[in-house]
Parts: C-alpha cells; sequence; structure tokens
C-alpha cells in the first residue's frame, strides 16, 4: 500500500498511520514535521510567523511517489504514506507525514527516516518565508539536507 497526497487541509495522522498498521505490519514509524517559527533573538520582528509553499502537481506526485515505490522495495515495507501540506501554513501547523509500515521495527524507521531525507531533496517544492516584521523570502536548499539524502545512495 502506497499512499501519496499533496494537499492544502490538516492531514489526520492516526487515521493514517491506524491504514498502515491494517496492512499486517509489526512496526509502523512515522515523522510529522511543523512549521517552526525560527527567529534570530537579536531581531524578534525576523521570526516566522507562516511557511507558504508552492509546487508543480504532477511533478510533485510523481516524486513523492517514486520515492514511496523505492523505499517500499528498499526496505521491504507493507505499506508507505506521504502526506505534504501546501499553501500558507502558520507557524505550529503540520507540513508533512511520513510513515512506513514493515514486519520489523528497524525496517521500519529505517524507511521513515529514508523518506524524510529523500523528499526534502528529491521532491519539487518552493517554500516562502513570512516573518513578523511584514517581510518574506524564498528558502534556499540546505546542503545539511543533500547529505542527509545522499547517505542513502
Amino acid at each position: 500500500m502506497i499512499d501519496v497526497q499533496v494537499q492544502t487541509e490538516r492531514f489526520d495522522s492516526g487515521a493514517a498511520l491506524d491504514a498502515l498498521a491494517q496492512t499486517g505490519a509489526g512496526a509502523v514509524a512515522s515523522f510529522i514535521g511543523i512549521v517552526r517559527a525560527d527567529g534570530d533573538v537579536a531581531y524578534p520582528d525576523r521570526r516566522v510567523t507562516a511557511l507558504e509553499l508552492e509546487q508543480y502537481p504532477a511533478m510533485t506526485e510523481a516524486a513523492l511517489r517514486s520515492i514511496s515505490e523505492a523505499a517500499t522495495e528498499r526496505f521491504s515495507l507493507t505499506g508507505a504514506i506521504i502526506i505534504h501540506r501546501i499553501g500558507r501554513l502558520e507557524a505550529g501547523e503540520p507540513i508533512v507525514l511520513a510513515a512506513a509500515a514493515a514486519p520489523h521495527r528497524a525496517d521500519a524507521l529505517d524507511a521513515c527516516a529514508y523518506l524524510i531525507d529523500r523528499l526534502k531533496t528529491g521532491a519539487p517544492f518552493w517554500k516562502k518565508q513570512h516573518f513578523a516584521d511584514g517581510s518574506a523570502k524564498w528558502v534556499e536548499a540546505k546542503g545539511s539536507d543533500d547529505a542527509r539524502a545522499a547517505g542513502w545512495e
């Protein structure tokens, strides 16, 4: 079972994890990403208040499905779910759920890490941070994300 969703509305992580538990798995591992209110203590007006995500639908869903299929094969999963939100999300809101189900915990945990590491660099999302002072800026790719994703090759 592979389930990939890109949506504006909040997701129900409990329902998603319940669906994975029904795949005959012995373990389900999950990661939920939250929009962080990052900021600089020296500049309180530069605190992130929201994150805006854009995507190219056909490309994004195909990339997420490909990542899920690769994880399913690599870790012998009984199921994988990626739900990623788009649009404007306020600080503190959930942005992504990546979850994996496998016969054993090690594969479920490793697959969950693989899913999130690969989607951070392999899915075409564009992110814009909005700050408390009213300014905004596009988020640039991080070398640390590339390094984590490369570690799976």
